[in-house]
């Protein structure tokens, strides 16, 4: 009867073990400042991104994924939280800190027995919590530096934060870099031998919206140089996961933040800003090699773990799991996607809303240009375009929309007809129908969230003619953020209906 009972016991933790040794790993790789269409996967005519191509033809390439936001802190935050920018408090704005009770996937994992680290760009800071409160598990376990000597990228220590993982516990890895970011670090810290040969500025294609001078494309050649070497550095945690015999039971992400820091992407609601590039290879991928469709958000991303490591979801996520989509690339499990845009450097609110194909936007500031960041301001290729309108030479249209003061109330493009959204669609009798459809979605998104949009809000911190800081304190600009008048910290629907 001992025996018996001791086999049993014996089995029983050979069960357990062995089911704690399937639980899925889980790695983000997250880039700064790339838009979609500078990878090769993605038809960019410039992409030399060798191996994240490589990974889409191993597991699963999404050409219908969105951010929450086109903004730096903003966009990472939303995605640890699985909520949009401005249901996580003060952090809907950029450089500020997520409410103290709001808890993180990551976090969420650690309360499960996963280990969790972050390599490389942090930029998510939450708010302390009050005497007496306690706040949610901690994002990581541990955190690595995101600078090492010589590279500048953010990913230096991304292999030693793979290598130090605990051997007995499944891992969740945030691996982010500071490439594409300004300023162009990658220039000097060039190694041909790693990455190849740098860009030929007389070479690259621009995209419209950019003057195709010297300048500018000394400008956007320094830029795709950073976007291949955040790729060779993609290529080196694909090669250890398999070396390691880890890739399999790897549910890899490679996404980015928001789009790239030249004027009409980056702090866009627009595509060249807000859509992002979505790979993803793993145990929960039953396909190769195929491109899905279906429209997905960012805020996906957090259920979807949770589902796979068997966790229950946080009720605070509002996101939706993409486990059916990774099995079926034709699955569909959401009708719609929203993307806000705030304060990031000037005074701004827009909202918008897709449906996988029309992409509408409503803009509640719209007597201000929406020039971008102020360290695209500051760029030659802002610059150029600024001089050209002092100059007898003619813009496009998509160009001279950069500077265009007051925008419209309101814009409707068909994404797929129009892919750099230059064609406004608005108050066309033929598309009237589709407009109520989307104008009453995204109201209905911003009632249900508790969103707002207050009569004062941060105002201008840099000039946006040079993308100089202005002599102002934050106190002297900061004002809460919207939905802060509403309590839409608390509020955790998701806003579909």
């Amino acid at each position: 009867m001992i025996y018996r009972f001791l086999l049993l016991v014996i089995v029983f933790f050979s069960l357990t073990r062995g089911f704690a040794a399937e639980k899925p790993n889980f790695i983000v790789l997250i880039s700064d400042d790339i838009s979609y269409d500078d990878l090769g996967c993605y038809g960019s005519l410039n992409g030399r991104t060798p191996n994240i191509d490589k990974l889409a033809g191993e597991g699963i390439k999404f050409t219908n994924a969105y951010l929450t936001a086109s903004s730096c802190s903003p966009s990472r935050s939303s995605i640890l939280t699985g909520r949009y920018p401005h249901n996580n408090g003060e952090a809907a704005e950029l450089h500020r800190s997520i409410s103290w009770h709001i808890p993180s996937i990551s976090g969420v994992l650690r309360d499960a027995g996963y280990y969790a680290a972050l390599a490389g760009k942090d930029h998510v800071t939450w708010k302390s919590a009050p005497d007496g409160e306690s706040a949610p598990t901690k994002a990581f376990d541990k955190k690595y530096a995101s600078k090492v000597k010589g590279n500048s990228g953010g990913h230096g220590k991304w292999i030693k934060a793979l290598e130090e993982c605990p051997g007995d516990k499944p891992f969740f890895l945030w691996l982010a870099s500071l490439d594409a970011h300004r300023v162009w670090d990658g220039n000097h810290e060039w190694d041909e031998v790693l990455y190849g040969a740098k860009h030929d500025p007389e070479k690259v294609v621009l995209p419209p919206a950019l003057l195709d001078t010297p300048t500018t494309r000394k400008d956007f050649a320094a830029y795709l140089n950073e976007v291949t070497r955040f790729d060779w550095y993609v290529g080196q945690v694909i090669d250890w996961l398999k070396e390691k015999g880890k890739f399999a039971n790897t549910q890899i992400f490679v996404i980015a933040d928001n789009g790239r820091p030249f004027p009409r992407a980056k702090t866009r609601l627009h595509d060249d800003g807000m859509k992002t590039y979505f790979v993803s290879s793993g145990p929960a991928s039953k396909e190769s090699g195929v491109a899905s469709d279906s429209l997905i958000s960012v805020i996906d991303i957090a259920p979807t773990v949770c589902e796979m490591a068997g966790v229950e979801s946080s009720p605070t996520f509002q996101g939706r799991s993409l486990v059916p989509v990774l099995a079926d690339s034709t699955a569909e499990v959401r009708p719609m996607a929203f993307s806000e845009h705030n304060w990031h450097d000037y005074e701004a609110l827009g909202r918008s809303v897709r449906d996988g194909r029309y992409l509408y936007i409503q803009n509640d500031r719209p007597q201000f240009a929406q020039q971008g960041p102020a360290d695209s301001v500051k760029s030659a290729s802002f610059q150029d375009l600024l001089a050209a309108t002092k100059s007898s030479e003619l813009l496009t249209p998509i160009q001279q929309d950069v500077f265009r003061a007051p925008r419209p109330e309101v814009e409707l493009y068909d994404t797929q007809g129009d892919p750099h959204q230059i064609s406004n669609l608005a108050g066309k009798s033929e598309y009237a129908d589709l407009e109520k459809q989307l104008s009453d979605a995204l109201a209905f998104w911003r009632e249900e969230t508790a969103d707002s949009s207050p009569e004062e809000i941060s105002g201008d911190y840099f000039s946006n003619v040079t993308g100089d800081k202005l002599d102002i304190k934050p106190q002297d600009f900061q004002r809460p953020p919207p939905g802060a008048d509403k309590g839409a910290d608390k509020v955790n629907a998701e806003g579909l209906k």
